[in-house]
């Protein structure tokens, strides 16, 4: 009898099987770079929800990290041979320059509870966001640069299965994270850090920890994103990167992992088609405001996001199961 975990398992291979192979099967552009968007965002949401979702760390400096991938990429790319060799060194160094980031950044402020702690990750990554505008002879400022991506990605196939595979890889390597013994700590430095502590263990290094894994992943959605525009500019700092991150953690389902996918796909799609709605009807010129409602309906029917809400009710269903076995079981003694 096939077990739950290995039914997951399955069905998360037939929709990574299917998504392999939807741009061998369809010729539209515009859906592999959506559906490419959606991959990029969805490895940002995951590394913001091992912050949120798992440690209870709510940061408004997620957008930090996702920029200094961008931006290494981009430089990188940019001053030497925009080679498949130097892309992925450029992630790398990305990664590492983003997880010392982290590291430092999290010793300093990871002793502040959390919405001090929330208020000076932002600032941290104001200063980031005015190096960047500052420092025009290597960022270019505002205005940003475009630079050349390696041939390999000329087709856009070609990108659209490597941001997939990093994808998967980074879903199957947090998921192992969030369920190992030092997971599992963080759960319960989220659920109780004072209890957690009395019971020996040092918080601040799991939650150090975290916050480095989460940099570097943000990292690489950065790189990624970077590659995928051929552009890039200080906007990558902004608030608006963390907001979003934050959102899609939230629509999809807090401390899930898939979740944050979902929420990913949820938010992108919605914003091409009411952004595509304005071109023909004019009420949706402001669709930002429809995007607002769409948030707010989400929160109000989905408090526990999307996927968070369905594993709710399919343990209410099953605890409701339970407690009628063990009344009639019961029923069943006294009558004897």
């Amino acid at each position: 009898m096939i077990s739950k975990f290995q039914l997951n398992n399955v069905i998360l291979l037939v929709i990574i099987a299917a998504l392999a192979f939807f741009p061998f099967i369809s010729d539209s552009r515009t859906w592999t770079i959506l559906l490419t968007q959606i991959f990029i965002f969805s490895i940002l949401a995951m590394s913001y929800d091992i912050l949120l979702g798992y440690t209870g760390i709510v940061s408004f400096g997620h957008a930090m990290f996702f920029g200094m991938g961008a931006y290494t990429t981009a430089i990188m790319l940019n001053h030497f041979e925009a080679t498949l060799s130097m892309f992925f060194i450029s992630i790398i160094v990305g990664m590492i320059i983003a997880g010392v980031i982290s590291f430092l950044v999290g010793l300093l402020t990871l002793r502040l509870k959390s919405h001090f702690f929330a208020m000076l990750t932002l600032a941290v990554s104001g200063l980031f966001l005015v190096l960047a505008e500052k420092w025009r002879t290597l960022t270019h400022g505002n205005d940003g640069f475009t630079f050349r991506a390696p041939e390999f990605f000329k087709d856009r196939m070609m990108f659209y299965l490597l941001v997939l595979v990093c994808l998967v890889v980074v879903y199957f390597f947090l998921r192992r994270f969030v369920e190992s013994p030092l997971g599992r700590i963080l759960i319960a430095v989220r659920e109780n850090e004072q209890r957690t502590k009395s019971l020996g263990f040092q918080t601040l290094y799991y939650k150090v920890i975290a916050s480095v894994i989460a940099g570097a992943v943000a990292s690489l959605a950065g790189s990624l994103y970077a590659v995928s525009l051929r552009f890039v500019n200080t906007s990558v700092l902004t608030m608006d990167i963390t907001l979003d991150a934050l959102l899609m953690t939230i629509i999809g389902g807090v401390g899930t992992l898939i979740g944050p996918i979902i929420g990913a796909g949820v938010i992108e799609l919605a914003q091409h088609y009411l952004s595509g709605l304005a071109k023909e009807y004019p009420i949706f010129e402001r669709w930002i405001i429809f995007f607002g409602i769409i948030y707010i309906l989400a929160v109000i029917f989905f408090p526990r996001g999307i996927v968070g809400t369905i594993q709710y009710a399919f343990w209410k269903r099953k605890n409701k199961a339970v407690n009628v076995v063990i009344r009639h079981s019961r029923r069943k003694a006294e009558a004897k």
